[in-house]
């Protein structure tokens, strides 16, 4: 089996120039994930964030208005440059846990059933041929959007991609609709991921009025009281005799701490072409 390693700071190049993805709407997941990371000294080298907006521009999986939101903030972090983008950065996704990067942490929270979950997800990694060459967990956010964007390159089916994202899309649309609360210019992204899975941007407005009563987690009081938390080593915990749990990235928005709508059917992703001869700013 053919194996390839990721970094996740690398270069948008380094899967555009993939043949295969090259001519998939898809390779859009290589910048969202570039996006949603932390944004490393190198995102600022060379054309990366400028290949990024000529991406985003011509994309039609998305609509022109997700489209503008996301250069929005490509152009926003090259205005503000690398050390002020990554202090801010910090303070948004690395204090607290409401806009945790780390899908299963909305899943299963700090559970020791989230080791499992862990050992299930990396097997999935490794039976499809990407390798992991970065200090991560397989559940972080743009790590995730790599492998999809890996797997475009290799299998002949985006459907079942954009499927994989909507076994998530509960988890984005509630990160979507806190980073609105918080006016980030970051939510551009998880709206482009809501409609990459087929799922309308309405339900983020769901989630408005539960957020809106949610207390913060990122003041210094909330963080001193999640130090003195018991640490979990999450996957050790599969080292433990206990009853098997069904924790692949398939059904996660079913065990998420949000609810789906009540009236959603089971039914394949559907097809949306945003092709439009509305102008998007370069």
């Amino acid at each position: 089996m053919q194996t390839t390693q990721v970094h996740t700071s690398s270069s948008v190049n380094d899967i555009i120039e993939t043949p295969m993805i090259g001519a998939s709407d898809l390779k859009i997941l290589k910048v969202l994930s570039l996006l949603i990371d932390y944004p490393s000294n190198e995102l600022f080298l060379g054309d990366t964030l400028a290949d990024c907006t000529e991406i985003v521009a011509r994309s039609t999986i998305i609509s022109p208005e997700v489209r503008a939101q996301i250069i929005d903030l490509i152009e926003d972090l090259i205005d503000t440059g690398s050390l002020e983008a990554q202090a801010r950065y910090d303070g948004l996704f690395e204090r607290g846990r409401s806009l945790s990067l780390w899908l299963f942490e909305h899943v299963h929270g700090e559970s020791r059933d989230r080791g499992q979950a862990m050992v299930d997800l990396m097997g999935q990694y490794q039976e499809a041929g990407f390798e992991i060459s970065v200090k991560e967990l397989p559940d972080y956010l743009p790590l995730y959007l790599e492998f999809l964007a890996y797997q475009a390159t290799v299998i002949d089916d985006d459907i079942q991609i954009r499927m994989d994202i909507a076994d998530v899309s509960h988890i984005i649309a509630l990160l979507a609709a806190r980073l609105e609360h918080r006016g980030s210019m970051y939510k551009g992204c998880f709206n482009a991921l809501l409609q990459i899975a087929g799922k309308p941007l309405d339900i983020v407005e769901e989630y408005q009025e539960k957020i809106s009563k949610e207390k913060p987690d990122d003041s210094f009081e909330a963080l001193d009281k999640e130090w003195e938390e018991e640490v979990v080593t999450f996957l050790d915990a599969q080292q433990e005799e206990r009853c098997s749990s069904q924790t692949s990235t398939q059904n996660l928005a079913a065990k998420a701490g949000v609810r789906a709508n009540p009236n959603a059917v089971d039914a394949p992703v559907h097809w949306v072409d945003f092709k439009t001869n509305q102008a998007v700013k370069p």
